[in-house]
């Protein structure tokens, strides 16, 4: 069984309609992330659930007020655990990507690969989703209103899509492919 039909047609969507995404669909979508791969098998993942509206507004806010989000049912805030990777406290100071704690780019890179899981599995269920990234660290931590041992990899907004958007460019093959050593 390929999963190649899901990553062809998964898009950033973000316009929703007004249908509900159940517990159990949800459950799935964050057990997908639970399941997936991590180095050192360290598992830096967290998730938070949000559906109340009054709990999104902040998140949106914090988002750049991108509003289109408010469509969307639920927000899965998607945190990586930097105490996962540390044997002892505290956080590093600098806790952005481009921080020099390789701690946090290695949580982060986990995380990611949880997120992606989740994307796709929202996507074979006929889901749609938005990762969404574009805010400051400490007004999306106050926003959510968690601490500094987590670092906000995403907010994932998931719905029924209300939109198809058209696939955007990727680059070739050939682009891409610095070296392959063949079989023959």
């Amino acid at each position: 069984m390929s999963i190649m039909k899901e990553i062809l047609e998964r898009r950033s969507v973000r316009q929703y309609l007004d249908k509900d995404v159940t517990d159990e669909q949800v459950m799935e979508i964050l057990e997908a992330g639970r399941l997936s791969l991590s180095g050192s098998n360290t598992q830096p993942w967290r998730f938070m659930v949000i559906r109340d509206k009054a709990k999104k507004e902040p998140i949106v806010r914090a988002d750049h007020e991108q509003e289109w989000m408010m469509q969307a049912p639920v927000f899965i805030a998607c945190l990586a655990d930097m105490k996962s990777r540390l044997d002892e406290y505290p956080i590093p100071e600098d806790t952005t990507e481009t921080g020099g704690s390789n701690v946090i780019k290695l949580v982060i890179r986990d995380t990611a690969i949880a997120v992606s899981f989740m994307v796709l599995q929202a996507q074979h269920m006929g889901l749609n989703t938005c990762w969404t990234g574009w805010y400051d660290q400490k007004a999306m931590r106050e926003a959510l209103g968690i601490s500094d041992e987590y670092y906000v990899s995403a907010i994932l907004t998931v719905g029924y899509g209300a939109e198809s958007p058209e696939q955007r460019p990727r680059h070739s093959m050939e682009e891409i492919l610095l070296q392959y050593d063949s079989e023959a």
